[in-house]
């Protein structure tokens, strides 16, 4: 019977759908082993649909959730779409077309080709972040942080009403709390403000909060973006000029759990490097906050820094060009320098400067005095300094700092050493330790910087710092380069924030009941002709509040009837607590229920790409603690287990065009001629060989091509690029199923490489995996139409190759080294097919073992062997060592050292025996040459060596 993939897949689609199969519930009595929760970073829905490289992360989590379920575990494995973007509202601008329906469509044909592939999502659990009943819960969980602050001191979110009542009791003494701007007054003081006033204190403190904040600003497309929306001043989307601009935003005050972000990274099981990016994105320093006075000028301004002791090194001052600092201090003589110095860094983004390191700045005028010498230094402005890090302003020491010392060195700025004779030059810097001492002079080395008066660097830091505060010029300070997530977008496509705006102006939540708030329908996706968002075009927008009801526009009086916010979330906002919501995502009453909850608590393994490591990871980890402060969840991290998924990279191919012709040469010959490599649509390629026809009917420019051939054949270049549609080598899953089928690609896939590590997609190698399936069909079938499968009792070989295959593939599972399961299956079934094995005992545990990577061809012969069951119900089979213990073992036999040829003998052989077996072998009376050996060492199982 002939091994027709089609008819099977699209057979246990159907029985898998109409049975329910993957459908999950809680507390599943059938489960003996308890719970466990697998997830997927879930996808944006692009119209371009999935390629190869997207179901990477999809299928290593399909295998490890059918393994855990074959284990016994209750398994949820939920699946959804991360709905609201950039990219379907810009769409909906270019075409007039919704967005919702560019979405639906698209969310429909990721359906249609994850279906095809055969995961086992539980798609009754789906969600989808631009549908009301999911991103109800998004504004609930905003209103609540609205109305909390963060306590440093009980190191969690406390209500609002809690801090309101302290002011009223004694105003600000006493307290420790996270706070844009530290504040003081008294309770009297607090009182005697109006409620405007007050509202605007408060939101200094709430988690959620308006705030003036530096944002990449895209004229162009009317938005806000964030950092990975951004590259080289251009968006990402449309290319468009960027600029940093000082909006009102609306801002998560992530920065208050910075601390326990941090310490929440030792309790998971992430990759180092994967932690490490968080830590170093956290960015904890501890240090000392310094006032430096203005020269001339009743002005001062504070410094952070981590190196107190480095004080007397001090040349120059920096400013961050954003800083308010920065229009008090520049003087008339320098304002039209400096003015056209932060027109031109208006235009990077933030991670660009860190990243860049080129020296670039402007003189301020002005000079600040050093605290600890008295001595005048010059202020400058540089975009390598960042105003949300620190203060914005740093002091210079570029005797011991390498950026300062390229800033010092460009600009001709003096360059003081804290020991005197120190040779300081670029040389010296080491990126690890700092600047290496050259000079003799100093009894301390190898570095400057470990060296104040004798003292080292701890010492010297403890009294710099000892001094700062007995001498009242600043304060010891732990600092975050974490920053707030600024959390407003000038966009249509998103969440609307449910908030109005009352008469003063300030902003104020909508009641849950009313929630969701859903978005309005719009004229327009463009900003208003004033500048507003898009929502500016809605003519019902506008909260009713004595009938808690949305109206028109037209009816805002400010007595009942108010403004409603015109901004919408960011994309973050749907995917940070999205895995909450899968576990009881038709909960009408809360995000999720408690004792559902309980019972799944959090992700046991999380499957996504590395790009997310400083966006929705920190930002999910940050809701996730969040939620948990308010005693609604009971863990407080979100993701036990984390893997990154490598990237499937694109495998192009090229035909070579002689020069001012319409012929092609092809590869070897290439070099006779010159030509220009251009690429073409993988898709016409075969094993590198040129489908000639489909080529010329690909591009009219073709249609008449010549082609000087090798062998009969148009052998085509090939290299390794980003998979692109620019570069014709996006391979669509499609087009692999229909030719070998979904379980084909799913052994491909996995069959390429390590999962962590990026590989080369190439199709040359993937009729080997498709011929495996076809082994295993033949262990089955035979050559007949036939079952062949017996139940006579297998043999100790058989099962040594079964039980042998248990182990490696049960371990691989485990420590996702998919690639090296299939090469193990691979070796087995050809290790069956030499045995003409067709029993029971054997194929059956192994099409088990099979299931989690090739479901569909598993799922045909358990019922071919006359289950009635799916085999997802199966159980795990355990290898048994006993059925691995070698009979026998082979001997290299050497003489003086020297192996000269190998003998098999019994494992339990005594070492007498082995030596007397080894001499008395007809090869070695060869090697002895009648001699008597001297000495006969015999190594157990290895290796016997003969002394002659």
């Amino acid at each position: 019977m002939e091994y027709n993939f089609r008819e099977i897949e699209k057979k246990w689609h159907e029985y898998w759908i109409a049975n329910e199969v993957y459908k999950v519930k809680e507390n599943d009595n059938n489960k003996p082993k308890g719970h466990y929760y697998v997830l997927d970073m879930f996808p944006y829905p692009s119209g371009a649909g999935l390629h190869v490289g997207h179901p990477l992360g999809y299928i290593a989590s399909d295998i490890y959730s059918r393994f855990k379920r074959l284990q016994g575990f209750n398994v949820l494995h939920p699946m959804g779409y991360d709905a609201y973007g950039l990219p379907a509202e810009q769409y909906a601008i270019q075409t007039g077309q919704h967005p919702e329906v560019t979405t639906k469509n698209n969310i429909a044909r990721y359906r249609e080709q994850m279906d095809k592939i055969g995961f086992s999502y539980d798609w009754n659990r789906e969600v989808r972040t631009c549908e009301p009943g999911y991103y109800k819960w998004t504004q609930w969980a905003f209103i609540q942080m609205f109305n909390s602050y963060y306590c440093n001191d009980e190191k969690q979110a406390r209500p609002i009403s809690e801090l309101i009542e302290a002011f009223e009791a004694v105003g600000t003494d006493g307290m420790n709390v996270a706070c844009s701007e530290e504040l003081s007054f008294t309770a009297d003081e607090w009182k005697a403000k109006s409620k405007k006033e007050k509202e605007e204190i408060l939101m200094n403190y709430r988690i959620a909060y308006l705030g003036d904040t530096m944002v990449n600003w895209c004229p162009k497309l009317g938005t806000v973006l964030a950092n990975d929306e951004v590259s080289e001043g251009l968006s990402i989307r449309g290319g468009y000029p960027v600029e940093q601009k000082v909006m009102r935003q609306w801002c998560l005050r992530v920065s208050a759990y910075a601390q326990r972000l941090l310490d929440g990274l030792d309790t998971i099981d992430w990759t180092d490097s994967l932690k490490d990016t968080q830590r170093n994105w956290i960015g904890r320093s501890e240090g000392t906050e310094v006032r430096f006075k203005v020269k001339d000028s009743d002005l001062e301004f504070t410094i952070f820094t981590t190196r107190a002791d480095t004080m007397f090194g001090v040349t120059f001052m920096v400013l961050a060009p954003e800083s308010e600092l920065v229009a008090q201090m520049t003087t008339p003589e320098q304002k039209k320098a400096v003015d056209e110095y932060l027109d031109r860094t208006k235009k990077r983004t933030e991670r660009e400067r860190i990243a860049d390191r080129q020296v670039t700045g402007v003189f301020s005028g002005s000079y600040a005095i050093n605290p600890f010498t008295g001595e005048a230094v010059p202020v400058w402005i540089s975009d390598y300094v960042l105003a949300g890090y620190g203060t914005g302003a740093i002091m210079a020491v570029p005797a011991h700092d390498s950026r300062d010392y390229a800033f010092a060195k460009h600009f001709g700025l003096e360059i003081r050493p804290l020991i005197e004779g120190c040779d300081v030059s670029e040389e010296s810097f080491d990126a690890k330790e700092g600047i290496v001492c050259n000079s003799p002079k100093t009894s301390v080395r190898p570095y400057c910087s470990l060296s104040l008066n004798g003292l080292t660097v701890k010492e010297a830091i403890a009294a710099t710092k000892k001094f700062v505060e007995e001498n009242n010029l600043g304060r010891i300070k732990v600092n975050f380069r974490l920053r707030d997530a600024i959390f407003s977008r000038q966009r249509y496509w998103g969440e609307p924030f449910p908030v109005y705006y009352d008469a003063d102006g300030m902003p104020q939540m909508l009641p849950e009941e009313v929630l969701p708030l859903q978005l309005p329908e719009v004229s327009k996706f463009l900003p208003t002709e004033t500048g507003e968002p898009p929502l500016g075009h809605a003519t019902k927008w506008a909260w009713d509040s004595a009938n808690k009801a949305i109206v028109e526009t037209t009816k805002i009086d400010n007595k009942t009837i108010f403004p409603l916010e015109l901004c919408t979330m960011p994309g973050f906002a749907g995917s940070s607590a999205y895995y909450l919501r899968y576990m009881d995502p038709h909960n009408n009453k809360a995000l999720v229920d408690k004792q559902v909850d309980e019972y799944w608590r959090n992700v046991d393994l999380y499957i996504g790409g590395t790009e997310h490591a400083t966006g929705h990871l920190i930002y999910s980890r940050f809701w996730n603690k969040f939620l948990f402060d308010l005693g609604l969840i009971c863990e407080e991290e979100p993701f036990n287990k984390l893997i990154n998924q490598g990237m499937i990279q694109g495998r192009s191919n090229f035909v070579y065009r002689i020069k001012d012709t319409n012929t092609f040469v092809s590869l070897n010959l290439k070099n006779q001629y010159e030509v220009t490599p251009i690429h073409v649509d993988v898709n016409i390629v075969s094993n590198d060989v040129l489908d000639i026809e489909a080529f010329r009917n690909w591009n009219p420019e073709y249609k008449n091509a010549e082609f000087i051939l090798e062998n009969d054949k148009y052998i085509c270049g090939w290299a390794i690029e980003k998979m692109s549609k620019s570069m014709f080598n996006v391979v669509n899953p499609d087009m692999i199923v229909d030719k070998y089928g979904a379980d084909t690609l799913r052994l491909y896939e996995m069959f390429l490489g390590p999962l962590e590590q990026s590989k080369p997609w190439d199709t040359n190698g993937i009729d080997g995996v498709h011929r495996f399936l076809k082994k295993l069909w033949f262990l089955f079938f035979g050559n007949t139409d036939n079952l062949q499968v017996t139940d006579s009792e297998p043999t100790a070989e058989e099962l040594k190759s079964l039980h042998k295959l248990i182990k490696k593939v049960t371990f691989d599972i485990e420590h996702f080294s998919y690639n090296t399961s299939i090469s193990a299956f691979m070796i087995c079934v050809n290790e069956l097919n030499s045995l003409k094995c067709n029993k029971r005992a054997i194929l059956e545990p192994l099409i088990i073992l099979l299931a989690p990577f090739a479901p569909h061809i598993s799922e045909e012969l358990w019922h071919v062997l006359g289950h009635n069951t799916t085999i997802c119900d199966a159980q795990w089979p355990e290898h048994k060592e006993e059925y691995l213990k070698e009979n026998s073992v082979t001997y290299a036999i050497s003489f003086n050292g020297k192996a000269r040829f190998s003998m098999e003998l019994p494992a339990d052989m005594p070492r007498e025996e082995v030596e007397k077996a080894a001499l008395n072998h007809e090869s070695s009376s060869k090697w002895m040459e009648g001699k008597t050996p001297k000495k006969v060492i015999v190594v157990p199982g290895k290796i016997v060596n003969i002394v002659i």
